[in-house]
């Protein structure tokens, strides 16, 4: 039964407003640079403007979607052990202030996207799509669930070429997918390890088992690394340049890494991993640097 709210919700405090957005995520957005770091055409000035403009819209896409979240899932959100601090689900803030602001803030991001070109909106615009179906409807369902969490990391990995008009290799898209469904199974592996009964938060989590979670993160580690291997070769192709080649060795460590975190049950939130951890850390500014020694002669 579902703790009631220790307060009638009162107009909310700006801290509420900034912790409803979720700042903290946004490092997910990040991956909006991959398709231009990845074509070495990101020290120019027209491809770092599209990217920035691209995190910006995302930042500010993902928040709206946040609070809508936030309202809808209240009730169960107050099961959690962590999601009941947000401020609807501890009564700081109303469902119908939560729905508004994250009305605007999902609208400003289709303007601005909208507004720098028809290849970023059309991106954010699925994002937002996919992401208000899995509010409503789609977070029950097995399976499609994960599939949904999956296409918000794969959404912005595009969304960073969409923006600067620049082709995706067919291996980067299929290393993209397949690393956003390891994540993504992550989270839900995260979620089952957290509480005793999680699918009082998570209704969908009662057609899940640990082993099955396992299998699809240990699946998609696998066909990640495949991928990103072929992708590295092309990119060797591309360039007469062994570093592609040399990446692999960090990126598979970051992989397994990870995965250390995911068998923990600790990648619940991926971008708390990504800033807690200090190895993964290393290994990407490894994995980096040889991608700058490849694409960035």
């Amino acid at each position: 039964m579902a703790a009631p709210a220790s307060s009638p919700p009162r107009r909310p405090a700006v801290g509420d407003l900034v912790r409803i957005v979720r700042p903290r995520q946004w490092t997910k957005n990040l991956l909006v640079l991959a398709a231009p770091v990845l074509s070495g055409q990101l020290t120019e000035p027209d491809t770092l403007r599209s990217a920035a403009v691209a995190f910006v819209v995302f930042s500010v896409t993902a928040s709206g979607i946040y609070c809508v979240n936030d309202a809808h899932d209240a009730p169960q959100d107050r099961l959690h052990p962590l999601k009941r601090l947000r401020p609807v689900a501890a009564g700081r803030m109303s469902p119908r202030t939560a729905h508004v602001f994250g009305a605007v803030l999902v609208l400003l991001g289709l303007l601005g996207g909208l507004a720098w070109g028809r290849p970023l909106f059309l991106v954010v615009a699925t994002y937002a799509a996919i992401s208000l179906a899995y509010c409503f409807w789609l977070k029950s369902e097995p399976v499609i669930d994960i599939a949904v969490i999956a296409s918000g990391f794969l959404l912005r990995a595009i969304a960073g070429g969409a923006a600067a008009g620049i082709e995706l290799s067919q291996w980067f898209l299929l290393a993209s997918s397949f690393g956003s469904l390891y994540m993504a199974a992550g989270k839900r592996y995260a979620e089952i390890r957290v509480a005793d009964q999680p699918e009082s938060f998570r209704p969908a989590l009662a057609r899940y088992t640990p082993d099955y979670l396992r299998f699809v993160w240990t699946l998609s580690a696998g066909v990640l690394i495949m991928t990103y291997g072929l992708w590295a070769f092309e990119l060797k192709a591309q360039h007469d340049t062994v570093w592609p080649v040399i990446s692999m060795a960090p990126f598979v460590l970051a992989v397994l890494r990870y995965a250390v975190d995911v068998d923990a049950g600790l990648a619940g939130e991926p971008e708390e991993i990504a800033l807690r951890d200090r190895v993964l850390q290393g290994l990407a500014i490894a994995w980096t640097i040889c991608i700058v020694l490849a694409v960035y002669p």
